[in-house]
């Protein structure tokens, strides 16, 4: 391939692609536990649930390859694999299937945490002047954001 030249220094092309990794690394993980929790949820709002979480996961799944091809666009190897995530990931993972409303609770946090993770890899882009990577990260956060809301919505207060 050939020097890449898109007016971002090497340095910040890097500090942004590490934001990213982790944003990337975070929403791989969210997609994980959004899809286990599809296949196991139970109780009285099965349906709603089955089918909301199914929407959520759709959704990561395309942003996971947006994300990945941004950074690769940045000219640096986007990671793909369990262990790299579990690395990069602030959201822990969950063991055993809990009941429907701790699913929509840790959901809640898990997208809650992408937001923050968005935070910081915006901030990184913006001091980089990488509009691209900023727009990115703007609009994951939107969704991450609105998608919190809803699930808090749900939630007993």
């Amino acid at each position: 391939m050939s020097k890449i030249d898109i007016g971002i220094s090497e340095n910040d092309r890097i500090a942004v692609a590490e934001e990213l990794k982790k944003l990337l690394a975070d929403s791989y993980t969210l997609y994980l536990q959004t899809h286990n929790f599809h296949w196991n949820v139970e109780g009285p709002q099965f349906r709603e649930l089955h089918l909301m979480f199914e929407e959520h996961y759709t959704e990561l799944a395309d942003a996971v390859d947006e994300i990945a091809e941004r950074i690769r666009t940045l000219d640096v190897a986007a990671p793909g694999t369990y262990k790299s995530f579990a690395a990069l990931s602030a959201i822990e993972e969950v063991e055993g299937v809990p009941e429907a409303t701790e699913m929509v609770s840790l959901l809640t946090k898990a997208h809650e945490q992408v937001v923050r993770t968005c935070r910081t890899a915006l901030s990184v882009a913006q001091e980089a002047d990488d509009e691209s990577s900023s727009a990115l990260v703007g609009d994951r956060m939107r969704v991450h954001e609105k998608t919190a809301w809803m699930l808090r919505a749900m939630l007993p207060r």
